[in-house]
């Protein structure tokens, strides 16, 4: 095909991508509707596909939970070990391929299924390090003051997680590669059916064979398989794949430079924030009455990790519009997105808090049956609305500086917020004023706001027509290269 035709077909498609997100400097409020709309029309897919995925570990914790208290400390410590050491690395990497693919809406398919071929090469090489990590957990617990008894078992369940790993390595790639194409039914499906495997399987595994949090394990780890081997079939056989259904070649290597320079601060970026979390479960274990305290955190942080996806919809919703709009050359559109996705994210977190606090009496006995540990997590509740109010906005606040290439200075948010703020001072009030868990969760709170501040002031100052021409110097640094490419191939 002439490579002038394709161009002025690009051209086209991108004019009518900006005349879509509004061309004017003075928006009215119909402009502002239909920005709601394109962005719950994302959002609202997108929450469904990282909830179902989120919802795997929970269903676990849950059936896990039920089994006492020794097994649910145990596997909440364990799976906040490998959230640090693994999980996070990996979904942070993975975050590069909405900067790479948001700007590049109207380039080569082609060159969008390389980047995810090069993704998964690098996360799947990541991986052999981490596992060798989390095969020793048990003994790095140990050496690291935490319950000799809790440390064995959670080394146990993280040895048989390894698989997971590896798993999860190869859905991420796959994931974003089908986000940013707009491709949401096959993520939909897939997660429907993995959701439904997983209840079946952590149950056989867990009660009925009595594995335990052995089981709670392989079953995370085959239904991360089962999803990745859906997506796989899919793009393979599927005709809305046709275009990007390439062979896998020595092309993948090509990009690794490119990759890796995104995918480190992106990694940071994401792990600062959620080792700080993370973080407060291995706290715990140092306190009196490390089960209960334990237990108690554990269940807070997965619910917050739980809800936290939802807000994490919208900010994938902003990153897609507000990429897209620079990409366009169209600084006014990625305001009026910025503006819109915040809208949201306050009312989506308004509305989740208030039905969690009125639940806060109940939500407890999802995961453990304990009077004890019930009424602690009770009096839990009222941070927790404040975290998901926090976590919300500053979730939606990340994905727009995800949208913009800000990965290093987000990286730098965060760890002014967590790691001189929000950890020292949780470390305070848990510790040295011995307030307990409780304490911990609202030290970590400071942290989440003072993130939040700078996030948005960060936004806030931002020139949109400057970031609109980065974005198409960025384009077309490497459209040249990308085009050749296609075109000797052609």
């Amino acid at each position: 095909m002439d490579k002038g035709l394709l161009d002025e077909k690009g051209e086209e498609e991108r004019r009518e991508e900006v005349s879509s997100v509004g061309n004017g400097r003075n928006m009215g409020a119909g402009e502002y509707v239909e920005e709601v709309k394109r962005l719950s029309c994302i959002a609202g897919p997108m929450v469904a596909v990282y909830l179902s995925q989120d919802f795997l570990q929970v269903i676990s914790v849950v059936m896990v939970g039920h089994l006492g208290k020794l097994s649910l400390s145990s596997t909440a410590v364990a799976i906040s070990f490998c959230a640090v050491t693994g999980f996070s690395l990996l979904f942070g990497m993975s975050t590069a391929m909405e900067t790479l693919c948001g700007q590049l809406f109207n380039q080569s398919e082609k060159r969008k299924i390389q980047t995810l071929y090069t993704d998964m090469f690098s996360l799947i090489l990541v991986c052999f390090p981490v596992s060798l990590l989390w095969i020793n957990m048990g003994k790095l617990l140990i050496l690291m003051g935490q319950d000799p008894l809790i440390s064995t078992e959670s080394g146990k369940f993280t040895v048989w997680l390894v698989p997971a790993l590896f798993g999860y390595a190869a859905l991420q790639p796959l994931v974003r590669y089908f986000q940013v194409q707009s491709l949401i039914t096959p993520l939909l499906m897939s997660s429907c059916v993995t959701i439904c495997f997983h209840i079946f399987i952590s149950w056989a595994l867990i009660l009925e064979f009595e594995l335990n949090n052995i089981g709670a394990a392989l079953a995370i780890g085959m239904s991360f398989w089962l999803n990745v081997l859906l997506l796989g079939l899919y793009m393979m056989y599927s005709s809305s794949c046709e275009k990007t259904r390439v062979p896998v070649s020595m092309e993948l290597f090509r990009g690794l430079g490119e990759f890796f320079r995104l995918a480190i601060p992106s990694a940071f970026m994401v792990c600062l924030e959620w080792w700080a979390f993370e973080f407060l479960t291995l706290l715990s274990g140092l306190l009196p009455n490390p089960k209960l305290e334990t237990s108690v955190l554990s269940v807070c942080l997965t619910t917050i990790t739980t809800l936290f996806t939802v807000s994490d919809g919208f900010g994938i919703a902003g990153s897609t519009r507000v990429s897209n709009a620079l990409g366009a050359g169209n600084p006014q559109a990625a305001r009026v997105a910025v503006r819109t996705a915040v809208f949201l994210t306050v009312l989506e977190t308004v509305i989740v808090s208030s039905i969690l606090y009125a639940s806060r009496h109940v939500f407890g006995y999802l995961f453990s049956n304990d009077k004890e540990v019930v009424d602690y997590v009770t009096k839990m509740a009222p941070l927790i609305c404040l975290c998901v109010m926090l976590n919300g906005f500053q979730a939606v606040l990340s994905g727009i500086a995800r949208a913009c290439g800000w990965q290093d200075l987000g990286a730098y948010v965060n760890l002014v917020a967590y790691y001189l703020c929000g950890i020292p001072v949780a470390a305070i009030l848990g510790f040295w004023l011995q307030l307990r868990g409780q304490r911990l969760w609202i030290g970590i709170q400071v942290g989440a706001f003072v993130q939040s501040v700078l996030l948005a002031i960060l936004t806030s100052c931002q020139n949109w027509e400057k970031q609109a021409v980065k974005a198409r110097e960025r384009i077309f640094e490497g459209r040249s290269s990308a085009d050749n490419e296609q075109f000797s191939v052609n």
